[in-house]
Protein backbone atom coordinates (compact mmCIF):
# COMPACT_ATOMS: atom_id res chain seq x y z
CA UNK A 1 0.00 0.00 0.00
CA UNK A 2 2.66 2.43 1.01
CA UNK A 3 6.27 2.58 1.39
CA UNK A 4 8.87 3.94 4.38
CA UNK A 5 9.84 6.92 1.38
CA UNK A 6 5.75 7.66 1.19
CA UNK A 7 6.27 8.18 4.88
CA UNK A 8 9.18 10.64 4.60
CA UNK A 9 8.20 12.45 1.99
CA UNK A 10 4.66 12.48 3.70
CA UNK A 11 6.05 14.05 6.50
CA UNK A 12 8.40 16.76 5.04
CA UNK A 13 5.08 17.92 3.15
CA UNK A 14 3.62 17.92 6.42
CA UNK A 15 5.90 20.31 8.13
CA UNK A 16 6.28 22.22 4.59
CA UNK A 17 2.79 23.02 4.78
CA UNK A 18 2.15 23.39 8.19
CA UNK A 19 5.32 26.48 8.85
CA UNK A 20 3.00 28.30 5.10
CA UNK A 21 -0.35 27.80 7.47
CA UNK A 22 1.29 29.01 10.87
CA UNK A 23 3.26 31.68 8.90
CA UNK A 24 0.06 33.30 7.51
CA UNK A 25 -1.64 32.53 10.86
CA UNK A 26 0.76 35.02 12.42
CA UNK A 27 -0.31 37.82 10.56
CA UNK A 28 -3.46 37.67 11.93
CA UNK A 29 -4.68 38.87 15.76
CA UNK A 30 -5.47 36.30 18.10
CA UNK A 31 -8.79 37.36 18.22
CA UNK A 32 -8.98 36.69 14.37
CA UNK A 33 -7.18 33.25 14.50
CA UNK A 34 -9.84 32.21 17.37
CA UNK A 35 -12.76 33.25 15.51
CA UNK A 36 -15.75 31.07 14.70
CA UNK A 37 -15.35 30.62 11.10
CA UNK A 38 -17.93 27.68 10.64
CA UNK A 39 -15.29 25.22 10.16
CA UNK A 40 -15.85 21.51 12.20
CA UNK A 41 -13.04 22.46 14.95
CA UNK A 42 -15.25 26.16 14.38
CA UNK A 43 -11.63 28.70 14.08
CA UNK A 44 -8.30 28.74 12.48
CA UNK A 45 -6.46 28.00 16.48
CA UNK A 46 -9.09 25.36 16.99
CA UNK A 47 -8.53 23.53 13.87
CA UNK A 48 -4.54 23.69 14.24
CA UNK A 49 -4.87 22.31 17.69
CA UNK A 50 -6.78 19.50 16.43
CA UNK A 51 -3.97 18.75 14.27
CA UNK A 52 -1.68 19.02 16.96
CA UNK A 53 -3.24 16.48 19.38
CA UNK A 54 -3.87 13.97 17.02
CA UNK A 55 -0.47 14.49 15.43
CA UNK A 56 0.59 13.61 19.19
CA UNK A 57 -2.25 11.28 19.61
CA UNK A 58 -0.64 9.11 16.51
CA UNK A 59 2.77 9.30 16.87
CA UNK A 60 2.03 8.08 20.70
CA UNK A 61 0.55 5.03 19.18
CA UNK A 62 2.73 4.32 16.46
CA UNK A 63 5.89 5.32 18.15
CA UNK A 64 5.65 5.82 21.92
CA UNK A 65 5.43 9.12 22.48
CA UNK A 66 3.65 10.67 25.01
CA UNK A 67 -0.04 10.75 25.19
CA UNK A 68 -2.38 14.25 24.97
CA UNK A 69 -3.75 14.41 28.45
CA UNK A 70 -7.30 15.32 27.23
CA UNK A 71 -9.71 13.59 24.23
CA UNK A 72 -11.08 14.74 20.91
CA UNK A 73 -13.88 16.58 21.75
CA UNK A 74 -10.90 19.04 23.45
CA UNK A 75 -8.75 18.96 21.04
CA UNK A 76 -9.53 22.49 19.44
CA UNK A 77 -8.15 23.84 22.95
CA UNK A 78 -5.31 21.48 23.37
CA UNK A 79 -3.19 24.41 23.50
CA UNK A 80 -4.75 27.94 24.39
CA UNK A 81 -1.30 29.15 23.91
CA UNK A 82 -0.36 30.81 20.37
CA UNK A 83 3.58 31.15 20.95
CA UNK A 84 3.72 27.75 22.83
CA UNK A 85 1.41 26.10 19.92
CA UNK A 86 3.70 26.84 16.89
CA UNK A 87 6.56 25.92 19.65
CA UNK A 88 4.96 22.21 19.94
CA UNK A 89 4.15 22.36 16.27
CA UNK A 90 7.58 22.36 15.29
CA UNK A 91 8.85 19.97 17.59
CA UNK A 92 5.64 17.44 16.15
CA UNK A 93 6.94 17.86 13.08
CA UNK A 94 10.59 17.07 13.47
CA UNK A 95 9.29 14.08 15.55
CA UNK A 96 7.10 12.85 12.56
CA UNK A 97 10.30 13.53 10.57
CA UNK A 98 12.34 11.39 12.44
CA UNK A 99 10.14 8.58 13.11
CA UNK A 100 9.56 8.53 9.06
CA UNK A 101 13.43 8.38 8.44
CA UNK A 102 13.66 5.26 11.32
CA UNK A 103 10.97 3.23 9.45
CA UNK A 104 11.84 -0.14 7.00
CA UNK A 105 9.06 -2.18 5.09
CA UNK A 106 8.51 -4.47 8.42
CA UNK A 107 7.32 -1.42 10.75
CA UNK A 108 4.81 -1.26 7.95
CA UNK A 109 3.28 -4.51 7.98
CA UNK A 110 0.70 -6.10 10.31
CA UNK A 111 -1.57 -4.39 12.64
CA UNK A 112 -1.69 -1.64 14.89
CA UNK A 113 -4.36 -1.92 17.60
CA UNK A 114 -5.51 0.87 19.99
CA UNK A 115 -8.54 2.15 22.56
CA UNK A 116 -10.39 4.53 20.51
CA UNK A 117 -12.12 7.18 23.03
CA UNK A 118 -13.96 8.70 20.30
CA UNK A 119 -15.36 5.16 19.41
CA UNK A 120 -14.90 4.15 23.31
CA UNK A 121 -13.77 0.41 21.82
CA UNK A 122 -10.35 -1.30 20.68
CA UNK A 123 -9.64 -0.88 17.25
CA UNK A 124 -6.99 -2.94 15.11
CA UNK A 125 -6.21 -1.63 11.71
CA UNK A 126 -3.64 -2.49 9.22
CA UNK A 127 -0.59 0.22 9.96
CA UNK A 128 0.24 0.93 6.41
CA UNK A 129 -3.54 1.91 6.57
CA UNK A 130 -3.00 3.91 9.71
CA UNK A 131 0.05 5.57 8.57
CA UNK A 132 -2.03 6.60 5.05
CA UNK A 133 -4.59 8.03 7.48
CA UNK A 134 -2.42 9.94 9.48
CA UNK A 135 -0.97 11.60 6.24
CA UNK A 136 -4.47 11.91 4.78
CA UNK A 137 -6.28 13.51 7.68
CA UNK A 138 -3.45 16.48 8.01
CA UNK A 139 -3.85 17.30 4.34
CA UNK A 140 -7.95 17.26 5.08
CA UNK A 141 -7.63 19.84 7.86
CA UNK A 142 -4.63 22.20 6.53
CA UNK A 143 -7.50 22.01 3.79
CA UNK A 144 -9.55 23.23 5.82
CA UNK A 145 -7.02 26.38 7.47
CA UNK A 146 -5.71 27.21 4.13
CA UNK A 147 -9.24 28.12 3.29
CA UNK A 148 -10.30 29.66 6.51
CA UNK A 149 -6.99 31.95 6.49
CA UNK A 150 -7.32 32.96 2.89
CA UNK A 151 -11.28 34.11 3.81
CA UNK A 152 -9.49 36.08 6.19
CA UNK A 153 -6.98 37.86 4.22
CA UNK A 154 -3.75 35.76 4.87
CA UNK A 155 -3.57 34.10 2.06
CA UNK A 156 -0.43 30.93 2.96
CA UNK A 157 1.80 29.27 0.13
CA UNK A 158 0.52 27.19 -2.60
CA UNK A 159 -0.26 23.64 -1.06
CA UNK A 160 0.65 21.34 -4.33
CA UNK A 161 3.30 18.57 -2.88
CA UNK A 162 4.54 18.55 -6.32
CA UNK A 163 5.75 22.27 -5.35
CA UNK A 164 7.37 20.95 -2.58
Amino acid sequence: MISPAFAQKMARYNRWQNASLYAAADRLSDSARREDRGAFFRSIHGTLNHLLWADAMWMNRLAGGPKPAVGLSDSPAFRSDWASTKTERAQIDELLIGWADRLDEAALDGDLSWFSGARGTDIVMPRALVVAHVFNHQTHHRGQVHAMLTAAGSRPEDTDLIFM
